[in-house]
């Protein structure tokens, strides 16, 4: 944060210098005897005065002349800021005018759920996801660098001369080209109907663009999770500060506006305690890709021209801070419930890379005041690192006082009796402190004054339990959690820290595969396997999807069929939108997923370079039933696009020809998803085969020689009444092995043994 340097001294003032009245002859007393010792005695306090003047002045003089000013400097400092002291703002709350709009087009649009971002360059791809998240409302705030013709279908835009015509006070405070100007746009979200503001930034995306599934959106209510919260504990009183990216398995990393004296903390939590959830009117959200880091992580971390990919534990529960301790927070992925409305200041007489640091704190610190709490969240957004250089001149102040900032607001008492005169001594106090200026402290009283006059109820306050005795924490109110160690970056190095290698494998893997959806077709009962093959493949791909002839709700298996599940396979990847790919296998292939690795994401994968699996066939030398497949194939090629058609008829030149896959198993990336719905959809009603649909589909897609060659390693046998007599196929060097029939708990133990080759952690699920 931006400490302003004390003002320069101005030019001095002249001395006030008191005039003797003039004598006159008869105001002398009678004349007395010259004698030194009597004169001396009788003048006793002039000459000391006139001593007191002279060394002054030496002194003066001295202080002047001497090589070494700058005590001199700091004492004419102090003189004058004491002589220009900052005066408490004084408003008379009863008399605020409400504040109606009646500039913009949008005076009668309400919405409970906003999304405000501010906004430099014309729409980006996350913001055009953003505004399809479903409840929210996107609110764009323009700044002097936003093109004239900015426009976003779905989102409302405030460009600056909106801005200027709304009628708020705090604009005349706010500078032109910076993204502080998101004030207005909460006012005007509140103005409008507000319950809940995320405040964002258009450069992150929504993992899996719902924030409900995240962030805790209601607190009262039906949708309410009415559950506790995880929490730091109070244990230690002179713990004021924490990583919570250590909670979340990475302990290198550490977020922008930590005390730099605590980055070397990386130990997790002895314990924990918990606490009702209800009151997290603050919930910051950790951040995927790029995190919230500051310029000393950024470009002591970076390996190169290479960009941040850091990934935290989603799996890890949220957790809440109790009072006397902080936590950092950001302006681009924090959810402010109405509670907290007043907490959404962003200072302006500091530097940008501090403003919502600053905000934090001080939020933080008022929100003790009305019972309310801050909680952290896993990660709820993945920002892209565009590697672009972080500006630390913007940074230095922040990492030289924040930590005594914290010290003085975990110190800080006011006897106000009202939430808003508390927010304002703070504020006062702030700028007297030097923590920002009087220009804050003005904006502050504007914000306030705004606030009520669009509606806004100030929080009651709540008794303030920092001064008293703090609980024991009892044994049975312990808790314990172990957070992961996630590989990051220190120092252009892999970090693994004391994690055994067969732990890394699985981070690796899981890194690798973590958000691929697996979907498994079962072709004979599943209660007795269900659970273990999604407890074996869950360790390592986002989720599993289960499906199978009949349904089974208590093990949430889905019916499907398998001659048509192609046509299902739809409305999965419509459910997992954000996910890299979908990974299809049945159950009776084995999948090592350790020898998967090095396979290309982006690329399909399918079992051509399998012949026991991929074979051509003539309609001439079958039966009717290849006629009537080709038939139908070709019906569905004649209505392909041109780029589909295309691919098709390059590998496929007859149309007596018919291509059948067993398609035990094949692999569909994210950018292929599209054109294989589009495909999907030709099929229509037509009875294509499952075996024949799927080898249409990737021919259509991509050339065969584009296709990734990863399961061209795969065991595949056709006798299955021999080999899984046997046991004696299985090779955990292979991509995966077919067939292997596992129909009971004691045959899926005995897999998981012969598969632990390949992952040793199995041994620990048998």
């Amino acid at each position: 944060m931006l400490v302003q340097d004390p003002p320069l001294p101005k030019s001095s003032k002249p001395r006030q210098i008191r005039t003797l009245p003039t004598l006159q002859p008869n105001s002398f007393s009678d004349s007395k005897t010259l004698d030194f010792s009597t004169w001396v005695s009788e003048n006793f306090y002039r000459i000391i005065s006139i001593f007191v003047l002279v060394a002054t002045v030496a002194a003066v003089f001295f202080l002047y002349s001497s090589t070494n000013t700058a005590s001199f400097l700091c004492l004419q400092s102090q003189t004058q800021r004491a002589m220009d002291s900052i005066s408490l703002p004084q408003i008379n709350w009863n008399s605020i005018k409400p504040i109606a709009d009646k500039a913009s087009p949008y005076a009668n649009f309400r919405s409970e759920q906003w999304i405000v971002v501010s906004v430099s360059s014309y729409p980006s791809d996350a913001l055009q996801k953003m505004v399809k998240i479903k409840g929210w409302q996107v609110l764009a705030i323009g700044n002097s660098r936003t093109p004239r013709d900015w426009s976003l279908k779905g989102a409302i835009f405030l460009s600056l001369d909106m801005q200027a015509s709304l009628g708020f006070r705090v604009v005349e405070h706010l500078p032109y080209d910076s993204y502080v100007r998101k004030s207005v746009g909460y006012l005007f979200a509140i103005q409008h109907g507000a319950k809940k503001i995320f405040d964002a930034d258009d450069r992150g995306e929504v993992i899996d663009n719902d924030l409900g599934k995240h962030f805790d959106v209601e607190l009262v209510g039906e949708g309410a999770r009415q559950e506790v919260i995880l929490q730091y504990s109070h244990d230690n009183p002179n713990k004021t500060i924490v990583n919570p990216y250590i909670h979340f398995g990475q302990r290198s990393v550490w977020p922008r506006g930590l005390p730099l004296e605590n980055v070397g903390e990386i130990g997790h939590e002895a314990f924990y305690t918990e606490v009702f959830g209800g009151k997290q009117f603050i919930q910051q959200g950790i951040s995927n890709g790029l995190p919230d880091v500051d310029s000393v992580f950024y470009f002591t971390r970076k390996s190169g021209l290479e960009a941040f990919d850091i990934r935290f534990d989603e799996h890890a529960p949220k957790v809440a801070l109790p009072q006397g301790m902080m936590v950092p927070l950001n302006s681009f992925n924090t959810i402010y419930h109405s509670s907290a409305f007043w907490a959404l200041m962003l200072p302006v007489s500091v530097s940008t890379m501090a403003s919502d640091v600053l905000r934090g704190y001080w939020g933080q610190r008022l929100l003790w005041e009305i019972g309310g709490y801050v909680a952290v969240y896993p990660p709820t957004v993945h920002r892209y690192d565009r590697i672009e250089a972080y500006p630390f001149s913007d940074e230095k102040d922040l990492h030289l006082n924040v930590g005594r900032l914290i010290k003085f607001l975990v110190s800080w008492r006011s006897n106000k009796h009202r939430l808003f005169e508390k927010i304002l001594e703070l504020s006062y106090v702030m700028a007297e402190e030097g923590f920002w200026t009087e220009q804050d402290l003005k904006f502050t009283a504007a914000w306030l004054q705004d606030l009520l006059a669009v509606g806004y109820q100030q929080p009651r306050l709540m008794t303030l339990e920092l001064d008293r005795p703090r609980a024991t924490i009892g044994h049975g109110d312990r808790k314990e959690f172990i957070p992961q160690k996630l590989p990051s970056v220190h120092l252009a190095v892999e970090e693994t820290g004391m994690v055994s290698s067969e732990i890394g494998n699985l981070i690796r893997w899981r890194k690798n595969f973590g958000n691929v959806v697996l979907i498994m077709f079962f072709n004979g009962p599943v209660e007795h396997t269900a659970l273990e093959w999604r407890l074996l493949y869950g360790r390592i791909f986002k989720t599993v999807v289960i499906l199978s002839a009949k349904k089974n709700s208590d093990l949430a298996v889905e019916e499907g069929q398998l001659d048509h599940l192609y046509k299902q396979l739809p409305k999965i990847f419509d459910r997992f939108s954000s996910a890299d790919g979908f990974l299809f296998v049945e159950d009776d292939t084995v999948l090592n997923y350790w020898n998967l690795l090095q396979a290309d994401k982006t690329k399909l994968w399918i079992t051509d370079k399998v012949s026991m699996s991929w074979s051509t066939a003539t309609t001439k030398e079958n039966s009717d039933w290849y006629s009537k497949q080709a038939d139908m194939v070709n019906k569905v090629v004649s209505t392909m696009p041109v780029h589909l058609q295309v691919n098709y008829k390059e590998v496929v030149k007859n149309e007596q020809s018919l291509t059948i896959c067993s398609s035990e198993i094949f692999y569909v990336p994210r950018h292929f998803v599209a054109d294989f719905v589009d495909l999907v959809n030709l099929v229509g009603h037509l009875d294509i085969h499952q075996k024949v649909a799927v080898p249409m589909f990737f021919l259509s897609m991509d050339s065969p020689r584009n296709f990734d060659s990863v399961l061209s390693t795969m065991v595949y046998k056709q006798d299955l009444a021999s080999t899984n007599s046997s046991w004696t196929h299985y090779s955990a060097q292979a991509a995966a092995v077919h067939p292997w029939k596992v129909s009971s708990e004691e045959e899926f133990i005995k897999l998981i043994r012969i598969m632990a080759e390949g992952d040793p952690l199995l041994m620990e699920l048998v």
